[in-house]
């Protein structure tokens, strides 16, 4: 075990100190990702699983344990569904078994017996969404009829990448990337026509009055342009690039989501509300300076805890200009990570940031841990590993956000530490 912090290190695998950490720490907080982290990634969200070891450990962590996703706690695909699944409804309901936080990016507050609600979000909005489903559903019929597909291959591929989510309805693309492994340059273009009718949804909520309330979420991306637009992340014949396409309701990122569960996390430990009682995720500045300014001018550093983030989604990219090399860092999980590390950097709180490798699955669009054997001791009696290379470009040494810890063998892996931290608590 390092006698360095694991907040100054990098791409770490002493999960020992990590445990360590979340079991002798009273002031904590884990903020944490669902997909990819705690459950495998699959092509039908349908199929997803929950260890139910996994949930017990996160209601034993009761008060110190928040998730922060972009999928949704409710809905015929929300994670939700999955725990009741893995027990019965009754037992769900009397021991708080529903998995408590954010979800749809910040939008969507749940506590651990299933009460759900969505701070500062408006009747019209959640109309206009409900909408959205049918018309991703046409327009994937639309693109494939042009093209005179097989319709009982392309049928079932529409249904499952259909996400009627309530307040985040998505396009999930995994299945056509399978579906047309040989045809790349097809899946691209299929890319391009979600890119278009989410465009053109936003100009639909525009002429409703709805100008300022939605935008358009790609996962994995490659950051943002100049106007603030997250960037779609092209398919290679490797990699599927883009697959999720969430539209989504503004204030719905996870770095806001932070602010509007530290909120809560010190009015359970104060009684107090630092942001107010009514403060919502829709309200936070949008600037990654701004958010950490108004954390540094509202909430009493004395209280503020250590935090640990964890995700499996962190993109970079090298783009060529001119000769030289810039970088486009992107990633579903890469600004509400951010966000805890320079909160434990201002407040000398030793947050952490947990990286998951969740490559493994059955989307393959992240890119795998790559470790080497290291020796220990000149006798080579013991061996282990260290990380190499990390889910970013090689070449991206300036990368701001340092993953402190990393699990290259995935959500299992991630599992079994986290209940590790529960029980030692727990005791």
């Amino acid at each position: 075990m390092s006698n360095v912090s694991l907040s100054e290190q990098a791409w770490s695998l002493d999960h020992g100190a990590l445990i360590d950490l979340g079991q002798r720490q009273n002031n904590l907080l884990i903020i944490q990702d669902l997909d990819g982290v705690c459950m495998g990634l699959v092509k039908d969200p349908l199929t997803r699983t929950l260890d139910p070891a996994y949930v017990r450990a996160a209601r034993q962590l009761d008060g110190h344990f928040y998730v922060l996703t972009n999928g949704e706690h409710i809905g015929n695909r929300g994670v939700n569904r999955i725990v009741e699944k893995t027990f019965d409804a009754e037992t769900v309901v009397q021991e708080g078994l529903y998995l408590p936080g954010l979800a749809a990016g910040g939008v969507q507050w749940q506590d651990r017996f299933g009460s759900v609600s969505h701070p500062g979000v408006s009747d019209q909005e959640l109309a206009f969404l409900a909408a959205v489903p049918e018309q991703i559903s046409q327009r994937l019929q639309q693109f494939f009829q042009t093209l005179a597909e097989d319709s009982s291959q392309i049928q079932p591929c529409i249904q499952a990448a259909v996400l009627d989510n309530p307040v985040s309805p998505t396009a999930n693309l995994n299945v056509f990337y399978d579906l047309l492994a040989d045809r790349t340059e097809v899946y691209a273009r299929l890319q391009q026509e979600m890119q278009t009718l989410t465009a053109e949804l936003l100009t639909q909520a525009q002429d409703q009055g709805l100008g300022q309330s939605f935008f358009v979420h790609y996962a994995p991306n490659l950051g943002k342009d100049s106007q603030g637009n997250e960037i779609l992340q092209p398919a290679t014949p490797e990699e599927a690039g883009t697959t999720d396409f969430q539209f989504m309701l503004q204030g719905g990122i996870k770095e806001a989501g932070v602010l509007a569960i530290l909120n809560r996390y010190y009015h359970q430990r104060t009684g107090q509300y630092p942001l107010g009682a009514d403060f919502n995720a829709r309200q936070a500045p949008p600037s990654h300076a701004e958010l950490v300014d108004l954390v540094k001018e509202k909430f009493d550093s004395g209280q503020m805890p250590t935090l640990i983030g964890v995700g499996d989604t962190v993109t970079s990219k090298a783009i060529e200009e001119q000769g030289e090399l810039r970088f486009q860092r992107g990633g579903s999980d890469r600004n509400f990570l951010h966000l805890i590390q320079s909160l434990g950097q201002e407040f000398k709180t030793n947050n952490v940031v947990v990286y998951v490798d969740s490559s493994g699955g059955e989307v393959k669009n992240r890119k795998p841990l790559q470790l080497e054997h290291i020796l220990d001791s000149p006798a080579g009696s013991q061996v282990s590993h260290r990380v190499v290379t990390g889910p970013g470009d090689d070449r991206d040494t300036d990368d701001p956000l340092t993953l402190n810890v990393v699990f290259p063998e995935g959500h299992t892996q991630y599992i079994q530490c986290f209940q590790a931290i529960a029980q030692g608590r727990h005791q």
